[in-house]
């Protein structure tokens, strides 16, 4: 009899535990996007500043597994950082492109553990040539 009331009071303090409103445990994503060239008459190692408005035309976008249903649109810092919580699972993570923006960084299947972060920079090659 006091081993059933043991194990009662032990699933009720479970159950009310998973009923707290505790938080979900989530993981993260970031990391840096560089745009370029800027001009056609840019030179090779030369780097000028982005402006803030190249960096707001354009977004992370994470995709579930397939890739096919969006789950978050992430934008980007002011100078090119990005971060975003995301619940534990697989993500395909690809871009916005912009008129004919194109990267080899992605799309790519990344996948999310609940307390780690997930690093991922892509370069935008935006075809100005």
């Amino acid at each position: 009899m006091i081993k059933n009331f043991v194990l009662l009071v032990v699933v009720i303090g479970l159950l009310l535990a998973g009923c707290s409103g505790g938080t979900l445990e989530t993981g993260t994503l970031e990391g840096r996007v560089t745009i370029g060239p800027l001009s056609p008459v840019e030179q090779p190692g030369e780097k000028p500043p982005v402006p803030p408005e190249v960096y707001e035309a354009r977004k992370v976008m994470v995709y579930d597994r397939s890739g096919s249903k969006l789950i978050e649109k992430v934008d980007l810092g002011q100078d090119g950082y990005y971060s975003v919580k995301l619940s534990p699972g697989i993500y395909t993570v690809d871009i916005n492109y912009s008129g004919i923006d194109s990267s080899g960084d992605v799309p790519k299947k990344i996948e999310i553990r609940a307390g780690e972060t997930v690093k991922l920079d892509i370069d935008i090659d935006t075809g100005i040539r």
